[in-house]
């Protein structure tokens, strides 16, 4: 493969792919391929263009089934309560279909306003929608959904699968892998999500490495 527009070579290129899908820096990522760092740089974030673009297309449809729901903040040190104590932090919201897929996106905030309007937007009506306590998601039951509370503060098991366990794990997935960053840029905060949407979405590293491969194929970008 060839970078078009680029002076990598196919190696280099292919070797730049697969340093992505392990996870790497651009940083490091450049010392074993032996590129300028600006380079590789450059390269990954092309390749993350390309994931948020394939990913605007593979999550277009709703979900349907049980779901599960919850907002996150990212970035910062310190722990902000919901809504309050957030300054220097990025919010996101995500959905969860259990057995299925997740899909997140950063939010101004994490008022009913911004919330009720994607959930509508991406969870099928009548849909059972697992959540916490936060009030945002007070009105959902008039909304047409099948609205189940988890209350962390009482529950420490819940019963009958109310839980929000899935959509946890992602949040927990995706600090883990953006960690290594040292702190990501607000305006590039969009493409690394998306990235860590499509690397819990798509399974094993090999598989994310034929699908990049086949991405990067169809943007002619590779």
């Amino acid at each position: 493969m060839g970078l078009k527009y680029s002076k990598l070579t196919p190696r280099q290129t292919g070797e730049l792919v697969k340093l992505f899908v392990a996870g790497s820096t651009a940083r490091t990522a450049a010392n074993l391929v032996s590129v300028h760092r600006n380079t590789a740089a450059l390269f990954f974030s092309k390749v993350r263009a390309v994931i948020a673009a394939h990913q605007e297309v593979a999550m277009a449809e709703a979900f349907d089934g049980p779901v599960e729901i919850d907002e996150s903040y990212f970035g910062g040190r310190r722990k902000g309560k919901r809504g309050r104590g957030a300054t220097g932090k990025v919010a996101v919201f995500g959905i969860l279909r259990r057995g299925g897929k997740v899909f997140a996106q950063m939010i101004a905030d994490c008022g009913q306003a911004t919330l009720v309007p994607i959930i509508r937007r991406k969870v099928a009506p009548a849909s059972v929608v697992y959540s916490d306590s936060w009030a945002g998601y007070d009105t959902l039951s008039v909304e047409g959904y099948e609205h189940e509370r988890v209350n962390h503060d009482e529950e420490l098991v819940a019963d009958g699968g109310r839980h929000i366990n899935g959509i946890e794990n992602f949040w927990s997935q995706a600090k883990r892998h953006l960690r290594k960053f040292n702190g990501v840029p607000k305006e590039s905060f969009p493409l690394f999500l998306q990235e860590c949407v499509w690397r819990f979405n798509t399974g094993t590293p090999r598989e994310q490495l034929q699908s990049l491969r086949k991405m990067l194929r169809r943007r002619m970008i590779s």
